[in-house]
């Protein structure tokens, strides 16, 4: 490359506001009213005997639980039972994914296996009563009855299917309960009537150690397992399982063919001085090499470290400032400085609440310190569950919504797991929709795939697309370099995707380093997922692919390529049109278009289907002389864009419309140059709240970043950067060294 063609930033300065016309025909429902009332009559009657028969201390204020579950074909926002549950005087506090096959469809279309949503309502007994007693009366037409045939079945939870995973007959054991509950209500009087109620059953706790997180509180609670069913009828329990244990941070792979060969570290600062990164693993041993870079802090509440902690700490921090070490190559430069705070103490799976201990140290050090990225290389031994959230994901992508901070999680080392039981499936926390999850894959070099033991989405609905990307984490054959934890530094062989993900973040640092300010850190999440290598191995184990090799592939194009990142916002229910530059002369031949989408979403744990609270639906029109439905037709044919990069992966949530509330998009496609004529993306905004719909104040950022490339046009970069002068603006590095690394 005969020059260094950099980012082009400001492509917000081209977007414009929009006007798009919206709505349809009307619904067909599968349903009559008269169905409907005769079908779910019977039904609520069997609930309500359900929740009249607990006893009257499992309902705290009379307060019961019932499920409504919708028929699949009213999922969407604007379905919402507003009216039905207001006349009741219940209110929902939660819901959760169901796979059912209704009794009917609409337009007489045979009945099919459908994901549709369980939503957990929440009254008063009598509540309950007194709409069993008015629903045999209830008139046609009005709003409450246009609920009510929304509906496909209404029951009460069953203790059964509150309690989550195997549990040992008897024997006292550490739970981990869920409540249906905010803070505002669990602190005012459900916690305290949860604690009179399991003192009834000669259960002591004060329930000290609490996470909230949306409609839910997550407890930690030592009782005898016989008691298991006992507790879990309490009407506001949600879910109990037993405590799920620490992840064994013993890496997949320890090579003793490395040979003992002494490192030479660099002698100088970071890159970047300004930049604030976290690391939250087993701590540094005192005085070690890594110190001179990496700030090792013991978390508050923690205890004394544990060697097998120390080395897994080592190893995680080496990584995040050297990446994967080459023995025949100088060790790079470093580009930030860490904090390493120490989370881990006492010895190995020994201490049942460790779970709930390190997620505390974690949360405290996140809502007092404000970090630029932050590296997680552990969590529960617990893969994804489709139905419900886990404290760690909850509390932790909460947090991650109402930051900047970009957070590298690995997704775990279960991937020969047992696939039909789903033991292979990523692990948590790496659902975090606001988060990178991150696997690992077998080699550096260009024959790659997923190393073996990497676990395996699909992540939950929305966030299918998990692991987000790949990197190399190690194998038997080619281990993961990394410094050693002795007082000498030298070379160790390791694996796991503890290794990837802090490698991932590295990079990421590394754009921060070079560009500063100019780039987001969104932008940058954006730029990793957008330069990730394409490949034919299956998504649910690599992601969108394997993270780019350097920054030069990052951040420079060749000349008949273009890159340009868009840094904007876009509020709620309105629609921004956002070109992608292309030069004045006609496209000619086959062009590339890459596209990558991102943005940060408050989510609602309480809601695992209905998880992110905004969703942008993107629209591509390649050319804007195209009308194909005549002269009403206001705005330019269409084309599937993103939708064609998911295709295989859950076709139900394709179905329903999950993926317009994926927070992350990513999609290459080919095009021939004569259907592209001033092509763009139109945004849309839809906004939600706990499944129902909601038009928030605030403009949600977001980050999109485009690649055109044409190789017929061997000059493009520099058509471009003229074309646009005076909107798009190449992007420099602001410290004035060598981008290459």
């Amino acid at each position: 490359m005969s020059k260094r063609n950099f980012l082009l930033g400001k492509g917000e300065r081209l977007t414009e506001d929009i006007v798009v016309r919206s709505g349809g025909a009307p619904k067909a429902a599968p349903y009559t009213f008269a169905e409907a009332r005769a079908r779910l009559v019977p039904k609520l009657v069997s609930a309500l005997k359900a929740i009249e028969a607990l006893p009257d201390d499992a309902c705290p204020q009379d307060q019961a639980v019932v499920a409504l579950t919708l028929n699949p074909e009213y999922i969407a926002k604007s379905y919402f039972p507003h009216d039905l549950l207001k006349a009741a005087g219940i209110t929902s506090v939660g819901s959760r994914p169901l796979r059912m096959t209704p009794e009917k469809r609409s337009r007489d279309r045979a009945p099919e296996s459908a994901i549709t949503t369980e939503l957990f309502v929440m009254g008063p007994r009598d509540s309950f009563r007194h709409l069993s007693d008015q629903l045999p009366n209830l008139i046609e037409g009005t709003p409450v009855a246009r609920d009510l045939i929304t509906l496909e079945d209404i029951t009460a939870p069953s203790v059964s299917a509150k309690i989550k995973g195997p549990l040992p007959a008897r024997g006292k054991r550490a739970f981990e309960i869920v409540l249906h509950t905010d803070q505002l209500l669990g602190e005012n009087y459900l916690i305290e009537e949860f604690r009179k109620y399991i003192r009834k059953l000669g259960v002591e706790t004060s329930f000290d150690r609490r996470f909230y997180a949306g409609g839910l509180c997550f407890l930690e609670l030592d009782a005898p397992a016989e008691l298991a069913a006992n507790i879990a009828t309490f009407s506001v329990v949600r879910a109990l399982r037993e405590m799920p244990r620490l992840r064994i941070l013993r890496p997949t792979i320890r090579s003793s063919g490395v040979p003992a060969q002494a490192l030479q570290l660099p002698t100088v600062g970071p890159l970047d001085t300004k930049t604030k990164v976290a690391v939250f693993d087993g701590g540094l041993p005192a005085n070690h090499a890594l110190t001179q870079w990496a700030t090792a802090i013991d978390a508050p509440g923690v205890g004394a470290s544990h060697p097998v902690f120390l080395t897994h700490g080592v190893g995680v921090t080496s990584a995040l400032l050297f990446g994967h070490i080459d023995p025949n190559a100088p060790v790079p430069r470093p580009y930030t400085n860490v904090d390493h705070y120490r989370v881990l103490d006492t010895a190995p799976g020994q201490n049942p609440h460790e779970l709930y201990e390190v997620l505390d140290r974690i949360a405290r050090v996140l809502a007092s310190k404000k970090y630029d990225f932050v590296n997680l290389s552990l969590g529960p031994q617990l893969p994804v569950e489709d139905d419900d959230v886990h404290a760690w994901t909850a509390v932790l992508d909460d947090r991650l919504s109402r930051s900047e901070t970009l957070a590298s999680v690995a997704v775990g080392n279960d991937g020969e797991g047992d696939a039909a039981l789903g033991l292979n499936r990523i692990q948590v926390p790496s659902d975090c929709v606001n988060a990178l999850a991150v696997g690992a894959c077998d080699t550096p070099e260009n024959d790659w795939r997923r190393a073996p033991y990497s676990s395996v989405g699909p992540g939950r609905s929305p966030g299918l697309m998990k692991p987000d990307l790949v990197e190399f984490g190690g194998s038997v054959a080619r281990p993961f370099l990394v410094v050693s934890d002795g007082p000498t530094p030298m070379l160790d062989g390791t694996g796991g995707t503890s290794f990837a993900s802090p490698a991932v973040l590295r990079l990421g640092t590394g754009v921060r380093a070079h560009f500063g300010d100019n780039l987001s850190l969104l932008a940058i999440r954006s730029l990793l997922i957008h330069s990730t290598e394409d490949s034919d191995h299956p998504r649910e184990e690599v992601g969108w692919g394997r993270i780019a090799r350097s920054l030069d592939e990052i951040v420079l194009t060749e000349d008949d390529t273009i890159r340009v990142v868009y840094q904007g916002t876009v509020t709620a229910k309105k629609y921004i049109r956002a070109p992608i530059p292309v030069p004045s002369v006609e496209l000619t031949g086959n062009v590339n278009i890459t596209a990558t989408l991102c943005y940060k979403s408050l989510t609602d744990p309480h809601h695992p289907g209905n998880y992110t609270r905004a969703g942008l639906e993107v629209t591509f029109r390649p050319h804007d002389q195209k009308f194909s439905r005549g002269e009403d037709q206001i705005h330019p044919d269409t084309k599937a864009f993103f939708g064609a990069a998911t295709a295989g992966l859950m076709e139900d949530e394709r179905r329903r419309d999950a993926w317009k509330w994926e927070n992350c998009l990513h999609a290459v496609r080919r095009f021939r140059g004569t259907s592209l004529r001033n092509p763009c993306f139109d945004i849309h905004y839809n906004a939600r709240l706990e499944g129902r719909d909601f038009a928030p104040d605030a403009p949600l950022p977001y980050a999109l970043v485009v690649t055109v490339q044409s190789k017929q046009i061997a000059d493009l970069y520099d058509q471009i950067v003229r074309k646009y002068a005076t909107q798009l603006e190449p992007l420099r590095p602001s410290i004035d060294i060598p981008v290459r690394t």
